[in-house]
């Protein structure tokens, strides 16, 4: 994995008590490389000790997608179990530290928000999202590969197993309006102006809250969700599960029928 994220794929601000992280790869969707999930965990360590920053609001360039998962080639490298567990360790580190924050953490979305993204998304603490955001893990047709145990614990505790199954099972995008009916979204705003304007008076009002209430509160509800994983360095888990689908050859073929742009011939193996 790489150390930080390119300058111009991450773009980080903060206006008064207020930081921002723009995903920023509008021509791909903003799909995030490893470079990127990198230099989100730096900006996040960076915020955490700014005493200053009293709240942060993370979203995507443009309008057409908050963040449409991980950029598929990254996985083209992958091998051996190795691989495979050393990508779900690195993504519980990244989102780990985004649930760690001891600021209120707020994700506002525009347009896709899948995979990698809606995991992002899920590890914050307050979602926003405009009328045309859709959400989901379409992975059961097109990489065939597996969530962890950690990110299946944080969407359950959103929106229950039975949500979790229809969403995954039958791979669909769930469109702004159900997510607010399901809770994966505390609000829906009309577009994109108005969702910066939501973004910024909500991080306003949080921000100006008492700080010790909402840092205890985050921490609080993150160690009842521990039992999903084990400590950091021991096996985890699922991890049985992770390898049953990512060194299978129905992943290696998903990823070179999805590059590919046509459809995967899954044989179960």
């Amino acid at each position: 994995m790489s150390d930080a994220a390119p300058t111009d794929e991450l773009l980080v601000s903060q206006d008064g008590a207020i930081a921002r992280i723009v995903l920023n790869r509008p021509h791909a969707r903003n799909a995030l490389t490893f470079a990127m999930y990198e230099g989100l965990v730096t900006q996040c360590l960076r915020i955490q000790e700014d005493v200053s920053v009293k709240a942060l609001v993370i979203t995507g360039a443009g309008e057409k997608a908050f963040a449409a998962g991980t950029d598929i080639a990254q996985f083209r490298s992958f091998e051996t179990a190795e691989d495979a567990l050393g990508y779900e360790r690195f993504m519980d580190r990244v989102l780990g530290t985004l649930e760690r924050m001891r600021v209120p953490t707020i994700a506002a979305i525009a347009g896709a928000c899948t995979g990698g993204g809606a995991a992002i998304a899920a590890a914050c603490d307050l979602r926003v999202a405009t009328r045309d955001a859709r959400f989901g893990f379409p992975i059961a047709r097109t990489l065939g590969n597996c969530l962890s145990q950690g990110n299946l614990k944080r969407l359950s505790d959103l929106i229950g197993p039975a949500r979790v199954k229809d969403i995954i099972f039958t791979a669909r995008l769930v469109g702004a309006e159900e997510a607010l009916t399901i809770g994966l979204v505390g609000e829906v705003v009309a577009d994109a102006a108005a969702l910066a304007a939501r973004a910024t008076e909500l991080a306003t009002l949080v921000a100006g809250h008492a700080p010790l209430t909402m840092q205890a509160t985050k921490e609080g509800l993150r160690r009842l969700a521990e039992e999903a994983t084990a400590p950091e360095g021991e096996p985890q888990p699922g991890d049985d599960l992770i390898l049953s689908c990512y060194m299978s050859r129905d992943f290696r073929e998903g990823m070179e029928a999805f590059l590919g742009k046509r459809a995967p011939d899954w044989q179960g193996r």
